[in-house]
């Protein structure tokens, strides 16, 4: 292979490699984002009138939201593209050779941008149900108040109404424990993930260090059972050693 395109193949994996980490910090902040969302919503509800402590609003974080997801749209097209760079360069007939080692880095990187892809569309599902469902508790939450408000209110109808809204109230909080109890899943899979390719990177390592110990042992070991038999093709008896006490 030409020493023009080996640098360009390693060009292209320097920058996958480099859109990966950027996506994978990106989704980090992108998880808690939606997570923050859905606590700051919590405790909007439950604060009374005399609570004045500033908390980051919903339209701020919908900004937030809206600025990452196109940012993190942008790195997988960009990491799309590189794919397909390195797609066309092992398909090129200068390269059959290393063919099989090219498509196999290939497909590894193909497999990240296929998992950060699906953690995203996920995430922004999850946000998205978020926002939805805090939109439609800030309006029953106003109909309340402008129930008990108005004049001849019937206590009894409010009553109801306001059962039904603990009721939904303690739904969200199911939601919100399940959400997060999935999120610190994903978060330990990650971990485990990153742990079983550094191991089989080291069992990696250990096999290439044993082959090449075995080149230079069994050479040795060869001679030691030629010098073993003397010139009549008679085998030499063993040295005996004895040890005192």
């Amino acid at each position: 292979m030409a020493a023009g395109t080996s640098n360009y193949w390693e060009d292209l994996r320097k920058q996958a490699r480099q859109l990966e980490n950027e996506l994978d910090l990106k989704l980090v902040s992108f998880s808690k984002l939606c997570t923050s969302y859905s606590h700051s919503s919590t405790r909007d509800g439950r604060r009374d009138s005399s609570d004045t402590t500033p908390l980051l609003n919903g339209s701020s974080q919908d900004r937030m939201f809206e600025t990452m997801a196109i940012e993190i749209e942008q790195l997988l097209a960009r990491l799309t593209g590189v794919n397909d760079k390195m797609a066309e360069y092992t398909n090129s007939a200068g390269v059959p050779s290393l063919n099989a080692a090219l498509m196999h880095t290939l497909q590894r990187h193909r497999d990240i941008l296929q998992d950060y892809t699906h953690e995203f569309h996920k995430t922004k599902a999850n946000f998205m149900a978020i926002r939805e469902r805090e939109n439609l508790m800030g309006s029953v939450r106003k109909d309340i108040e402008s129930y008990k408000s108005g004049s001849g209110v019937n206590n009894r109808r409010t009553e109801l109404f306001l059962k039904e809204h603990d009721h939904l109230r303690n739904s969200d909080r199911l939601i919100e424990e399940t959400i997060s109890i999935a999120m610190a899943t994903k978060e330990n899979m990650t971990s485990q993930r990153g742990m079983l390719k550094s191991i089989h990177s080291k069992m990696n390592t250990l096999a290439n260090k044993l082959y090449a110990f075995s080149l230079l042992f069994f050479p040795f070991r060869d001679k030691s059972v030629a010098d073993a038999w003397n010139g009549e093709g008679r085998r030499q008896p063993p040295v005996q050693m004895s040890c005192s006490y």
